[in-house]
This record gives C-alpha cells, sequence and structure tokens, in this order.
C-alpha cells in the first residue's frame, strides 16, 4: 500500500507544481465544461487543478486540455490521438490538408497572436491572427 501511495505521490508532483491546486470536474467554468463534455466525452479526467492564470485538465489517456480563467481552452494536446476537427479554424484545417495531406494536428495552442499546432510528423507550424504561416520548425 505504502509503494502505491508513494507512486501515486510521484506522479502528481508535476502536475501541482507552481501553486496549482486540485479541484473537482465540476468547478471548472461552465464554458469549459460544456467543451469538454461534448468533445472529450469517452475520456476519464485524471487530475483537474487550477492556479493564478489557467485551468489544466489532464485525461488518463494522456491527453491535456488547458483553460482560461473564462473558461476558453488555451491549448489541447492530444498526444497519440488527433485534436477534435471542430475544434480548428478552418483555414488552418484548410492549410494543414493541403500542405501536409495525411498529417492530424495532435496539438494547438491558441493566444492573442495567433495559433501554434503540432502534427503527427514532428512539425511546429505557426499562424499569426490573420491565419497566414509565419513560422515552421522541422
Amino acid at each position: 500500500m505504502f509503494i502505491l501511495l508513494a507512486f501515486v505521490l510521484t506522479l502528481s508532483l508535476p502536475v501541482m507544481a507552481d501553486d496549482d491546486r486540485v479541484i473537482t470536474f465540476e468547478q471548472l467554468p461552465a464554458q469549459a465544461q460544456t467543451m469538454l463534455k461534448k468533445y472529450f466525452a469517452d475520456k476519464v479526467p485524471l487530475v483537474v487543478t487550477v492556479d493564478m492564470d489557467d485551468y489544466t485538465v489532464l485525461y488518463q489517456s494522456g491527453e491535456k486540455v488547458e483553460f482560461d480563467k473564462k473558461g476558453n481552452w488555451r491549448e489541447i494536446n492530444c498526444k497519440t490521438s488527433s485534436v477534435p476537427s471542430a475544434l480548428i479554424p478552418e483555414q488552418i484545417k484548410a492549410v494543414v490538408k493541403q500542405t501536409y495531406p495525411g498529417a492530424t494536428i495532435i496539438k494547438i495552442d491558441r493566444d492573442r497572436r495567433g495559433y501554434d499546432i503540432k502534427l503527427n510528423n514532428g512539425l511546429d507550424i505557426e499562424f499569426n491572427r490573420n491565419f497566414q504561416v509565419v513560422e515552421i520548425d522541422y
């Protein structure tokens, strides 16, 4: 039992860094709950945390979704699956489909400057607010 407890605590330490505190799913902003219930309904949340700036939901399957204080998503990291298509702006989907056919988006970040995506082929592509590609990292 002690070994199991030590293992669980070891896994939770990185998640709880920087003054994060664990909360329940129901304590997320309503907008975040709605989005997660719609697009990640088949996933089981492992831990939900809040800090000064944002909320983070980490799933047992490895997906991670971050939200701002209002419940708008900031980052969706699916690692081994793909970001739900409905959450990706059409302009970004068009660029990926045309330039990298067969590639899928496994991570997407957004902020006031634009979007940053990661494809399953390892490429990182940065878009400005007008959905123009500004940088590609191989």
